[in-house]
């Protein structure tokens, strides 16, 4: 059997794509011959606060579905203050850079970047003894920071984070990206890192949710699930939603920072156009899937390498999918005829596009369904990817 050790800021029984991408990573990696372990802080996302089971503790070591879980010491916060949010991280960072340094791991390690302050703590505590480090990258920072004006281009905070993006991508024996955008920008630093194309594609047991008899007189049904945060800017599309005088809904499912605003804005509107579900156990929220039609896919404004999962995620499952992202995923979405696209930020042809969607009819969107389950099942296939990689020698 081989060690690995995957470093993350995230884990089940949190919520989210970020913990269920680590945990699909763990676990096709333990059933491809690995001894997997999994350091990863208390339990606490998407509230900010530790789960009630780890209240009190400083670490848990459990073993779930064989894979050896460490969970560490942090400081819960998911505050929209950003220095609260660093000390957050830095908590979790201390005790990750001290347990690293002092205790025994395994040769070969994976850490999850971003977030970037935690990814530089782990690379280096690990290029001090000489483990080969596997960086896993999902977006770019501080790229993303800038684009999404949480940061300003060029102050010291902006050149420190770019110090540690550096860092990282040099320490590293070589990186998976999430996207053709990400390891292009690695490959513009550093043109000689050897970088593999690492999709996030779902591992999913249902066969059946594309096959639910729905009633063509029902109202077409576009869903939103996921972190309701200020990266997905749900809470600005649902002002910008024109429904009224269609034969479209949207239904919300998740947590995060915008929730309560969506709450009050939805309550004050007293419209049944839209319709708020809060979070679900991902088994509960794929059986209650079944009863809708089209996945919706939103990010606030373009994010240059990121390519959300939920793409991915949805069309396994047979969803058309609504994308109003920009970027990778457009190109995505329209070369594997996934549904639709709208320029991100462009809220007149969004609704124009809903206009479209409900002259479609539930029987057309009921056909984009089958095909898209066939492609997506042959084209983001899990398995597949893990064995190419396994076959390079990636990890």
């Amino acid at each position: 059997m081989k060690d690995i050790l995957i470093i993350s800021n995230y884990y089940p029984p949190e919520k989210g794509a970020a913990a269920n991408r680590i945990e699909q990573l763990a676990l096709k990696l333990n059933q491809n011959g690995y001894t997997v372990s999994v350091i990863s802080p208390l339990p606490n996302y998407p509230k900010g606060k530790l789960f009630p089971e780890y209240k009190g503790k400083f670490s848990v070591i459990e073993k779930i579905q064989n894979i050896t879980l460490k969970r560490l010491w942090i400081y819960p916060s998911n505050s929209s203050n950003i220095f609260k949010r660093i000390i957050s991280t830095f908590s979790f960072s201390t005790t990750l850079f001290f347990y690293l340094l002092f205790v025994r791991t395994p040769k070969k390690v994976i850490v999850q970047s971003p977030p970037l302050l935690l990814s530089f703590t782990a690379v280096l505590a690990l290029w001090i003894k000489r483990k080969k480090i596997i960086l896993n990258v999902s977006d770019l920072w501080p790229i993303a920071a800038i684009e999404l004006g949480v940061l300003k281009k060029n102050s010291v905070s902006h050149k420190f984070l770019c110090f540690m993006e550096r860092f990282i991508y040099k320490k590293a024996t070589h990186i998976f990206g999430q996207s053709n955008e990400i390891i292009s920008h690695i490959h513009s630093i550093f043109p000689d890192k050897k970088c593999f194309l690492y999709r996030n594609y779902p591992d999913h047991v249902i066969e059946n949710i594309v096959d639910k008899k729905q009633s063509s007189d029902e109202p077409i049904k576009l869903f939103y699930a996921g972190l309701l945060g200020v990266a997905q800017g749900v809470y600005e599309i649902i002002q910008q939603l024109d429904l009224e005088n269609l034969n479209v809904e949207l239904h919300i499912f998740g947590d995060g920072a915008e929730k309560t605003e969506i709450l009050n804005y939805i309550n004050k509107k007293q419209s049944n156009k839209i319709v708020f579900h809060g979070m679900l156990e991902r088994n509960v929220l794929h059986e209650t899937l079944q009863n809708l039609d089209i996945a919706f896919v939103p990010l606030k404004t373009r994010i240059y390498g990121s390519v959300p999962s939920k793409i991915f995620e949805y069309t396994a499952l047979g969803f058309p999918v609504l994308y109003f992202g920009g970027g990778e995923g457009e190109f995505i979405v329209e070369e594997n005829n996934l549904g639709w696209v709208v320029p991100v930020e462009d809220f007149e042809c969004l609704n124009n596009v809903l206009k479209q969607i409900s002259e479609v009819g539930k029987d057309e969107i009921q056909n984009m369904k089958k095909s898209i389950f066939i492609h997506a099942k042959s084209h983001f296939n899990l398995d597949e990817q893990m064995k190419q990689l396994i076959e390079n020698d990636a990890f």
